[in-house]
């Protein structure tokens, strides 16, 4: 029978947490301003308040703390989507929310878009090796395909819909939009992040998004 661990093993778990937090939300930081290949653990070790030599012993190298990283973005995103509950309202309702809910995370989180045109920069090749990046992105996916069905057979939605192209066309709408925001604004000559700009193009992703879902 296992015995439960001493008040001393529990503690330096807790610290081996902590210090594994830290170290992510620091590389999370110098990646997000600098990408992998311009980051340094020096600088992640001086962001953290660490010695470079813990960096090494919990992620080994550049690479598999970037992939770490990686992993920590999408959970947080995921687990709020979970939050959300989508799968407790109306079929338009839920769509709906979860275009609010995007928008407002990627305007609430700038680093989650630079970390992932790093990660694209390098052909996606962390998260490809990432069990646990693959796993985190099912249950949304899971969740939308459920919320598309029971619109269909409510009469709301269309059907033939794929969840996944659903999901791309609605993160594509808004991650385009703001990682494109400084040349979109200089080429139009318009303030592209000013709040009423932000608010009209909410309204206008949600109606692209559910014009084309609706039945008539």
């Amino acid at each position: 029978m296992a015995r439960d661990p001493s008040p001393a093993t529990e503690e330096r778990l807790r610290d081996a947490d902590r210090s594994q937090s830290t170290i992510l939300a620091a590389a999370r930081d110098e990646f997000a301003e600098y990408g992998l290949g311009g980051a340094r653990v020096d600088r992640i070790a001086e962001r953290a308040g660490l010695n470079k030599r813990l960096i090494y012993y919990y992620f080994e190298d550049k690479e598999k703390l970037f992939q770490a990283v990686l992993e920590h973005a999408y959970r947080d995103i995921r687990e709020q989507e979970m939050q959300l509950r989508l799968q407790d309202m109306d079929p338009a309702t839920a769509v709906r929310r979860l275009i609010e809910f995007t928008w407002e995370y990627y305007l609430a989180h700038p680093e989650f878009m630079t970390l992932l045109n790093s990660a694209n920069l390098h052909r996606a090749r962390h998260l490809a090796e990432s069990r646990r990046a693959k796993e985190l992105n099912s249950p949304l996916i899971d969740t939308l395909a459920a919320v598309l069905e029971r619109g269909r057979r409510e009469g709301v939605f269309r059907g033939g819909v794929d969840p996944v192209q659903l999901y791309v066309s609605i993160a594509g709408l808004a991650y385009f939009y703001l990682s494109n925001s400084h040349t979109l604004s200089a080429i139009f000559g318009r303030d592209l992040l000013a709040p009423k700009a932000r608010s009209e193009r909410l309204s206008h992703m949600t109606d692209v998004i559910l014009g084309y879902l609706l039945h008539d």
